[in-house]
């Protein structure tokens, strides 16, 4: 190799190395730190204090963050065991929310949502409560392949009731997910069936990891792989009919939280896979 062509290759290698990281249609904002590398959930509250949690395996613990990714700090709840948490949700009073209803196997019967009143942040360790609930569906644990629907991994909080979303896990695919609520109060329910939607039927795609409502009530956005599902002209009380809008991030990695910022702005975190993710980004949803 001559040394105008060895001048060239090593020219093409450093401009390729300089290339800035990829996150398709999302905007990068910080990494989370090492000891945060399985955020499942995430939301703000009325201050703009960003919330996260972790899922199974990880501490009984509330985080705190900053619009970089960085960690202001970390609350241990009392009264409160990390089996599977899956989603986060803050309502418009500061009452934190924490899903422990991840349920791979469609086995749990002890499915729970943690409540921590806003006093309760102010302390060293907030104590939470107890809101219990069952899928009057379910009557087999697991059930069949074909109706594994009881999995969760996103919910939300509306006026004095939390929004649960199920994943599917049904083989063969189906596409289904089933919506429910239960009170925002401490106790045990049967949670109420509010009907199934599909959003498509790419298993790839097309499961729910994360939901939230944006602050004036009028959009739900869902996430999955890859894919934004955004809702309008829906009706709480019956999911049989809304309209739907899917946005392709063209970015693929273990997402698995999403909150409104504001009306417009998202945020979504994935969790850390092999070099990938344990990032914070941003979407600016566009208008039609």
């Amino acid at each position: 190799m001559n040394r105008f062509s060895l001048f060239f290759l090593m020219v093409m290698v450093i401009q390729g190395c300089a290339q800035p990281p990829w996150y398709g249609n999302l905007e990068f904002l910080g990494r989370f730190p090492s000891n945060l590398s399985e955020v499942s959930g995430i939301d703000r509250d009325n201050n703009g204090n960003l919330w996260v949690i972790e899922d199974n395996g990880n501490k009984d613990k509330l985080y705190q963050i900053d619009k970089n990714a960085r960690l202001v700090k970390g609350l241990r709840i009392d009264n409160a065991k990390n089996e599977d948490w899956e989603d986060l949700s803050i309502a418009n009073d500061g009452t934190v929310y924490i899903g422990d209803f991840g349920n791979n196997s469609n086995t749990r019967k002890d499915l729970v949502i943690y409540k921590i009143p806003k006093t309760e942040l102010r302390k060293k360790t907030p104590k939470a409560e107890k809101i219990k609930f069952s899928y009057p569906q379910q009557t087999k644990f697991p059930p069949k392949k074909k109706n594994l629907l009881f999995d969760s991994e996103g919910f939300f909080h509306w006026n004095g009731y939390l929004y649960v979303f199920t994943k599917n896990r049904s083989r063969p695919y189906s596409g289904k997910t089933l919506a429910y609520r239960v009170p925002d109060k401490k106790g045990e329910y049967e949670a109420e069936f509010l009907g199934e939607l599909i959003l498509c039927k790419d298993q790839d795609h097309c499961s729910i990891t994360a939901a939230d409502i944006s602050k004036d009530g009028k959009t739900i956005a869902f996430i999955g792989y890859g894919f934004i599902y955004l809702l309008t002209e829906f009706d709480l009380n019956d999911f049989s009919k809304f309209k739907k809008k899917t946005i392709d991030l063209n970015y693929e990695t273990q997402i698995e939280s999403i909150c409104f910022w504001n009306d417009t702005t998202l945020l979504i975190a994935d969790e850390q896979s092999k070099t990938r993710g344990r990032n914070l980004y941003r979407y600016q949803i566009k208008k039609d």
